[in-house]
């Protein structure tokens, strides 16, 4: 059946079904009644065709219900938006400030509880991320044990690496330049007291021939103020140089201010790249130069050859006690050094055992007598007389050249140790390793790091100054001619920090160290000089051929003071329990807050906020979507709305006694009679323009 007129609007999206149309009729004693009066026949059909769409009101109760729910206390998601969900969180919440925001009365009450509450929850989370971010500390232990104490390895080197008298004719060429540089750049020659070794030397200079060092290496002095040009230390010539000037003297102290600056230029192998690098000092220049030639020279010489022509150990060790007990150089282990040659460890775990000390004090540590021999020594290489030593692990190489302490001659030297026990964290607490697994580099040392590595891996061989690695070669001019010039560009990489070894390397967790206390006095004595030297030169008559001078010699003692070993241990200065309760004292301390008010705040103002969000959000696309889907409906013409009588929203489901006092008062009696107000049920609209013939009524006459 179609409705005259169309629908209009909500109501006829509302109605589902065509309702039966209904008489409505008025009891004196009883009020307004409903009843269904079914449809008799066409006409009865007709008459109610003409009513426009149904108007449905609310179902009965359903205005009781709405208002109970309206004045009970609203709770999460059952908000209908964020600001009365906020208002029910802070009427009900445990924490202090929030309650005062919404009860205060008064702006200016209100807008300083506001603000006490941000500064409370800004402090708040302050103090959080301080603890947090203060998680991973470490807090230091040190214990002190006394104990029987392992004694550590001792290496011994002479300073001066070969016997002069053994390598002078591998060395002849370079001496002679170098001494010519010297005439050159500073008007005189080389005097020694050594008659033989400058017979000998001068015996091997020829005349005439090429400079191949000065030539591979060229030395040369440039002005401060010009450094476009240098002399040449050979030809005593100007010439331009076009090259990278590299000045490696501190920046930080300055001895002189002199006018020219002393250097070398090494270039690539196709000359087109060349750096000069320069010194303060001529002393400086001359040493490093002679050392790169040294380096290249000794590379060539096999490794058998090298360990003849230094000292052995009966040379070098001339007495030994340790712990009281007399030693020789059998408890020495040979250590072959590139720029120390022949070195000596003590202690180095022979036969699988370590030698331990039961006593503190000089008298029961390691006492040796060193032989020097200074006349053996080479003038260019060293420039210092005696003897170096390091104490280390066993498992551990010797690093003499950067941490080894120099014995000086004719004297005697006690070193006293302390045993220092370190264990760290490893990470997040710092960056160490326990077994060296997580090191991105190969660690061909067991404990320190250097560049020999990168050496091999850029420049295709290894540096001499330091030891082979497995399946390397040494650097030499023959093989690698471009290595001189490779090494110093790696070198300087490395101090600029470019090959980002800072970032890669990483330390031991756990390792020994001991400290160190030198002291000297001299030795022999006056008073005992004549009969310690005649003794020990016959006791060393077989490996030494003359009479010994106190020049000759130097006394070390190696010893602990004490037998307290010192242990420093890391743990961590924070755990989750400690964390936590301070965390919780912050929250108590600021808005007297408990973890069950953190999962509240958590509950109010992610799950109940997002949900309220999502619902409008659902809400707005179904409507779309509804309006998007319904067809084309005319508008109805606008027809004036009746008034709802309370009376007829009657409701089973009564209210209870709090709410209904929240209700409006019950509408008055209506007098017996008089007829009820205009209901929207019984608005009515004629279907016909005039009355049907049958139904009029006749007119009174």
């Amino acid at each position: 059946m179609a409705w005259p007129g169309g629908c209009p609007g909500k109501q006829a999206e509302r109605e589902e079904a065509v309702v039966a149309p209904k008489q409505i009729s008025w009891s004196k004693g009883q009020g307004l009644r409903k009843q269904t009066v079914q449809p008799k026949g066409k006409e009865e059909e007709s008459h109610w065709g003409h009513l426009v769409c149904p108007i449905l009101t609310m179902a009965p109760g359903e205005k009781i219900k709405a208002k109970i729910k309206k004045n009970l206390p609203v709770t999460g998601p059952q908000a209908p938006n964020i600001k009365e969900l906020m208002q029910w969180y802070c009427l009900n919440t445990n924490t202090h400030g929030c309650r005062r925001i919404v009860v205060s009365r008064g702006r200016l009450r209100r807008l300083l509880w506001i603000l006490f509450t941000l500064t409370a929850v800004a402090l708040i989370f302050w103090q959080c991320a301080l603890l947090i971010s203060s998680f991973y500390t470490v807090s230091v232990s040190i214990k002190v044990h006394f104990q029987k104490l392992d004694f550590p390895a001792v290496t011994i080197c002479n300073i001066n690496p070969y016997k002069y008298s053994a390598v002078r004719h591998l060395l002849a060429d370079l001496e002679q330049e170098t001494r010519a540089a010297l005439k050159h750049l500073y008007g005189f020659s080389e005097i020694t007291s050594r008659k033989r070794r400058e017979a000998q030397s001068r015996s091997s200079v020829r005349k005439g021939t090429d400079p191949r060092f000065l030539n591979l290496a060229p030395l040369m002095a440039l002005e401060k103020g010009d450094m476009g040009k240098a002399r040449d230390f050979f030809t005593g010539r100007k010439r331009k140089v076009n090259a990278r000037i590299i000045h490696k003297a501190s920046d930080v102290m300055h001895i002189h201010n002199s006018k020219e600056v002393v250097g070398f230029q090494l270039c690539s192998n196709d000359t087109s790249d060349c750096a000069v690098y320069t010194f303060s000092s001529g002393v400086n220049a001359i040493q490093e130069w002679y050392k790169l030639h040294y380096m290249n020279i000794m590379a060539q010489v096999s490794q058998e050859k090298k360990i003849n022509m230094s000292y052995s150990a009966d040379e070098l060790l001339v007495t030994c006690f340790f712990d009281g007990v007399s030693c020789d150089a059998r408890n020495f282990t040979l250590f072959h050094h590139p720029m120390y040659g022949n070195c000596y460890t003590f202690n180095n775990r022979q036969n699988e055992t370590i030698l331990s000390t039961s006593m503190g004090g000089s008298e029961f540590g390691l006492q040796v007598i060193l032989y020097i021999n200074e006349e053996e020594y080479n003038p260019f290489l060293v420039s210092s007389t005696g003897a170096k030593v390091i104490v280390h692990r066993q498992d551990e190489y010797p690093f003499i050249e950067d941490m080894g302490t120099e014995i000086e001659t004719a004297m005697a030297t006690s070193i006293g140790m302390h045993l220092t026990e370190s264990f760290k964290l490893s990470d997040p607490y710092s960056r160490c390793t326990e077994d060296w697994s997580d090191v991105q580099i190969t660690n061909i040392f067991n404990a320190t790091y250097s560049l020999q590595a990168k050496m091999v891996e850029n420049c295709g061989c290894a540096q001499y100054s330091q030891p082979l690695p497995q399946g390397a070669n040494y650097c030499n001019y023959q093989q690698h001619p471009n290595w001189m010039y490779c090494y110093y560009q790696l070198h300087q990489a490395f101090v600029r920090e470019e090959l980002g070894c800072q970032s890669v390397c990483k330390e031991a967790c756990s390792f020994k160290e001991w400290t160190l206390t030198t002291s000297l006095a001299q030795w022999p004595s006056e008073v005992s000089e004549k009969w310690l030297l005649s003794v020990l030169t016959w006791d060393q008559s077989q490996q030494i051929k003359k009479k010994l001078n106190k020049t000759d010699l130097a006394k070390l003692l190696i010893f602990y003071k004490d037998l307290n070993q010192r242990s420093i241990m890391e743990n961590p200065a924070n755990s989750i329990e400690q964390l936590l309760s301070n965390i919780g004292g912050q929250l108590g301390l600021w808005m007297s807050c408990s973890v069950v008010c953190v999962i509240e705040i958590i509950e109010v103002f992610f799950i109940d906020s997002l949900s309220i969000i999502a619902r409008h959000q659902w809400h707005k696309a179904k409507g779309w979507w509804a309006r998007r889907r319904a067809p084309a409906c005319p508008e109805a013409p606008h027809i004036p709305q009746g008034r709802d009588n309370p009376g007829l929203n009657i409701d089973d489901d009564l209210p209870t006694f709090t709410s209904a006092l929240s209700l409006p008062p019950a509408p008055g009696p209506q007098v017996p009679g008089t007829p009820p107000p205009r209901y929207n049920t019984l608005r009515l609209e004629r279907a016909f323009s005039s009355q049907l013939t049958d139904t009029q009524v006749p007119a009174e006459s």
